[in-house]
């Protein structure tokens, strides 16, 4: 199956930051894995050791736009994914 937005791959992510699964974010990009890493992990990390400075998940889907601004990024709350029943 070959998913595309103009000939684009792209793929659904799951990126987590923390101990609580409901803070993930969802991401539909065509990063590699590497790249979010790049970017995420030095956001994260800061955090962690400071307790002046935080982070939501819209600050890592923007800075990774800015890092890479040719490459698809849209970030979604798990929380704001529509169901549909059947």
């Amino acid at each position: 199956m070959n998913n595309t937005i103009n000939n684009t791959n792209v793929r659904l992510v799951q990126v987590n930051t923390t101990a609580w699964e409901e803070e993930d974010m969802l991401l539909v990009t065509n990063l590699t894995d590497e790249e979010i890493e790049s970017v995420v992990t030095p956001i994260v990390e800061r955090e962690r050791e400071s307790d002046d400075y935080a982070y939501v998940n819209n600050d890592l889907a923007d800075a990774l736009r800015r890092q890479f601004p040719d490459k698809v990024v849209i970030n979604y709350d798990p929380s704001d994914i529509d169901l549909i029943n059947i």
